[in-house]
């Protein structure tokens, strides 16, 4: 999908990194590239485990529009998500939080397969297992923010985060309803479209759903220019939709808007993030 501006997941996979794990008890990867034979599949692989943990968050990174190869050990999709746990490691210390990302079977949607959104279903499930049913909340990006609003309403999710969500025309949003949605798009973003994202918004909204859309203007999908902003609006977010700490006054009140009000979808992000209240620009 490289070079088509905001019509899919792009080509969001790159060449191999390292990982050197983090702070917060995060443990690194499972292993190194270079040739290194692929482990069995597993849906998820745990970064910080908790003793009875009271809380969980899924992180899904993102992929490619098609790909049947399974990503490497060290992807630069997931990789780029890394710092996001690093940041909800520290924010969500002490609260008894497990932290954990789903793993692809398949670097690729794969249309009608929509292989990441199987694979999410499956790292729910073993989630649920491991917390005996503890509130979950998801974060997702670009592909893996796709995959993270098909199961948004899986039972013991209480909030999903989908950051520059690809969001092509038609998809299902009736699994939506009743759920608490918070986006963030940048403006500039060639690979999956900021309009696309909108238009999910306003239909969640309308079947019945709770959302508040952010808008960073400029930016890039890969969330590299202003990364500390990206990084600080997806902990304030988990942190309220977990309930550890207040969700920013812009959810609020945008969560109690009626299905057919058009506003609380293009909020300034850095508002968040500052603590201002957003100017005339923002709705």
């Amino acid at each position: 999908m490289a070079g088509t501006t905001g019509t899919g997941a792009g080509t969001d996979a790159g060449a191999d990194g390292g990982d050197s794990g983090g702070p917060g008890g995060i443990t690194g990867g499972s292993g190194a590239g270079g040739g290194s034979p692929r482990p069995r599949y597993r849906p998820l692989l745990v970064r910080r485990p908790v003793t009875a943990p009271r809380a969980a968050v899924l992180v899904l990174h993102g992929g490619r529009e098609h790909g049947l190869r399974p990503p490497t050990l060290l992807n630069a999709p997931g990789l780029r998500m890394r710092p996001f746990v690093r940041a909800l490691a520290r924010a969500t210390e002490g609260h008894g939080v497990l932290l954990a990302e789903a793993r692809y079977r398949h670097r690729g949607w794969n249309g009608d397969r929509a292989d990441a959104a199987r694979d999410a279903a499956r790292a729910l499930a073993e989630l649920e297992r491991r917390t005996d049913g503890a509130p979950v909340v998801l974060v997702g990006h670009s592909m893996g923010g796709r995959a993270a609003l098909r199961v948004a309403g899986t039972a013991g999710v209480v909030g999903t985060v989908a950051l520059a969500p690809w969001c092509p025309p038609g998809e299902p949003v009736a699994q939506l309803a009743k759920t608490r949605l918070v986006m963030l798009h940048a403006t500039a973003d060639r690979i999956t479209s900021p309009a696309g994202s909108l238009r999910l918004a306003e239909l969640a909204r309308a079947e019945g759903a709770a959302v508040c859309r952010f808008e960073l203007p400029g930016g890039d999908h890969a969330m590299l220019r202003q990364a500390a902003l990206w990084h600080s609006f997806t902990t304030r977010a988990v942190c309220g939709l977990l309930g550890i700490a207040p969700l920013p006054p812009e959810a609020v009140s945008a969560f109690a808007l009626p299905p057919e009000s058009p506003d609380g979808l293009t909020i300034p992000a850095v508002s968040v993030v500052r603590g201002d209240r957003p100017g005339p620009g923002g709705r």
